[in-house]
């Protein structure tokens, strides 16, 4: 595999765009899952966290229109995954879980649960896949608990199958698959 180029580089793509030569699939499905990543992350941290557990300003909820709240992170990762695939984009994430609270967020293909169980230990997975007929480069990436909303909205929710979350642990998987050719 090649070295993943800098995010500088992506970012002076723009400049001088770089040549699809130099970039592989584990190379942009990485580059992909850190924009998604770091979203996520200060979604969580400086708007979910701090308004609903630091300063109790507005809630969020899975029911988020009906009660007038917060989309909860994963319900605005969906959204995000959704919107994506309507402009036609090449590639496609979930966010999936062993422990979903939401069942359509459970593994489905073979590849999703060999996946969520090798990224427990906090590091990626990569492999391919057929679905379909068509071939997939799928990379699986650890999703952990960032911040106390996190904990709090999978440990106390009536539908989740697993309570006992603390900061830093592994509570799903980014699944984002990219075909290839």
């Amino acid at each position: 595999m090649r070295k993943l180029l800098p995010l500088t580089a992506i970012g002076l793509a723009l400049a001088a765009p770089v040549q699809a030569a130099d970039w592989d699939y584990k190379d942009i499905a990485d580059a992909l899952h850190s924009v998604m990543e770091a979203d996520r992350t200060v979604y969580t941290k400086l708007i979910i966290n701090r308004l609903q557990n630091q300063e109790k300003v507005i809630k969020a909820s899975e029911h988020w229109k009906d009660e007038k709240a917060l989309v909860l992170p994963a319900q605005m990762f969906r959204y995000g995954s959704e919107a994506v695939a309507e402009k036609g984009a090449k590639f496609s994430y979930s966010l999936l879980s062993l422990w979903p609270v939401n069942k359509q967020n459970n593994a489905k293909t073979a590849v999703e649960k060999e996946g969520l169980q090798a990224v427990l230990k906090g590091d990626p997975y990569y492999k391919t896949e057929v679905l379909g007929g068509k071939k997939y480069f799928t990379a699986v990436y650890p999703d952990k608990a960032v911040a106390k909303a996190c904990i709090s909205c999978h440990n106390d929710h009536k539908d989740s199958p697993r309570n006992d979350f603390k900061m830093g642990d592994v509570m799903g998987g980014v699944v984002l698959r990219l075909p290839m050719n």
